[in-house]
């Protein structure tokens, strides 16, 4: 029973080392939401009907699926994988292990962290683009929310295994932007997946970011994720997180 207390002490150190990070803070909710906001108030075709979206407005369901695709998995990918490695690097989790507070302690506070502020990010998306754009709320609440945790798991899994099988914080970094960029490519952030090539659209399927951003896009617009992308994002998971458990090193 001592460990929930522990582990919410934990939370809230953390939570103040995370919110001294002001690069944290901007790339993972003042962007996409400053995104959001910038160029859908700015660009009128993005406020338009378009026959691609089946006569939506892009600021309805695919650039906000977007932003919170890209919240989520810099978080995912980026900084839970570098801050694990860094305090591995840094003997903090031997030390820990010698403690009462176990290093699991310290991965169960930081995934509560970065979860919270993946919920945080993408109400403030949703939210202000609603009140700014007037985006609709999602259609059906709770379809959009177990996309949101099914990909959310996923990507976040996938960080732990980059934090599982790296040795250093600076070779975190480098896999963490070797692995994000191509995946938000493949979920659509520079080239939108109802223009790519067949060939290309149907590999980004198979991705966790494909399937994570065209399900996130397609519950926003009232249509239910296609079973396609809910299997892929489990496969995901399900691979990623046996590897994660299997290959995650304390020191």
């Amino acid at each position: 029973m001592a460990t929930i207390p522990r582990t919410a002490r934990l939370v809230a150190v953390e939570t103040k080392l995370f919110l001294r990070e002001p690069a944290a803070v901007f790339f993972t909710i003042m962007l996409p939401v400053g995104l959001l906001l910038a160029l859908g108030l700015s660009i009128p075709d993005f406020r338009k009907p378009d026959p691609l979206l089946g006569g939506q407005r892009p600021v309805d369901a695919q650039f906000p699926a977007l932003m919170v695709l890209l919240s989520v998995m810099m978080l995912a990918l980026s900084l839970l994988p570098t801050t694990l490695v860094t305090y591995r690097e840094r003997g903090m989790l031997r030390r820990m292990s010698t403690t009462p507070v176990r290093p699991s302690s310290l991965l169960a506070a930081q995934l509560v962290i970065h979860v919270g502020v993946a919920v945080a990010a993408t109400t403030l998306t949703l939210g202000l683009g609603h009140l700014a754009l007037d985006m609709p709320a999602p259609p059906a609440f709770w379809m959009f929310a177990g996309v949101f945790v099914l990909g959310s798991t996923t990507l976040f899994a996938i960080g732990l295994c980059l934090a599982a099988v790296t040795p250093n914080s600076r070779v975190v970094q480098g896999a963490g932007a070797a692995v994000l960029f191509p995946l938000l490519f493949l979920g659509g952030m520079w080239l939108p997946r109802q223009v790519m090539p067949e060939v290309l659209r149907r590999i980004s399927d198979f991705t966790p970011s494909g399937a994570f951003g065209q399900g996130l896009t397609d519950a926003l617009a009232g249509q239910a994720p296609q079973p396609l992308h809910l299997a892929v994002l489990a496969g995901w998971a399900v691979v990623a997180g046996l590897m994660a458990a299997r290959l995650f090193r304390w020191q």
